[in-house]
């Protein structure tokens, strides 16, 4: 495979070279992160079917889709969401790095809506059944719910 020569002039490998090419964001981009769910956010997590929880370790990074009816995603408060694990092909590559770093970056996302909303935080894995219990679909509980300690937040 090759590889990538990061010595050539023109890659980029500074925060003021990169900043350089970059106009500062609006003081109102700046604004809207928070450290919690806001009201926008929680409407959002509401309609929202779809979510890319990405996650890292010393063995690599994953970028998993979660899904379900709009809504799956519970907030236990403004800075924990809780999300059910469903039903998928059992590689659990998002949970095994948790375990390793809790550190998790998840894009939520509404079908014909051109924003999204991002949360970045730290996450833990739960079998605590009142936790499963508020998840059940059909009779069916997750086997795990994760829950987000929200670092920040914002639509983007």
């Amino acid at each position: 495979m090759d590889t990538i020569d990061k010595t050539d002039r023109y890659t980029i490998d500074t925060l003021e070279g990169l900043a350089g090419l970059y106009d500062k964001p609006v003081e109102g981009v700046l604004r809207k992160e928070t450290d919690h769910v806001t009201d926008v956010g929680r409407a959002f997590l509401a309609a929202s079917p779809f979510l890319i929880l990405a996650t890292s370790s010393d063995a690599g990074l994953d970028c998993s889709p979660k899904g379900d009816a709009p809504g799956f995603v519970q907030l236990l408060d403004d800075r924990t969401l809780l999300i059910p694990d469903r039903p998928g092909n059992n590689r659990i590559d998002g949970m095994k790095n948790l375990l390793v770093n809790p550190k998790v970056g998840i894009i939520f996302m509404v079908p014909g809506s051109n924003e999204t909303y991002r949360v970045t935080g730290s996450a833990t894995i739960s079998t605590d059944p009142e936790l499963l219990k508020r998840f059940e679909v059909r009779g069916k509980a997750p086997r795990v719910v994760m829950i987000v300690a929200v670092d920040e937040a914002f639509n983007h």
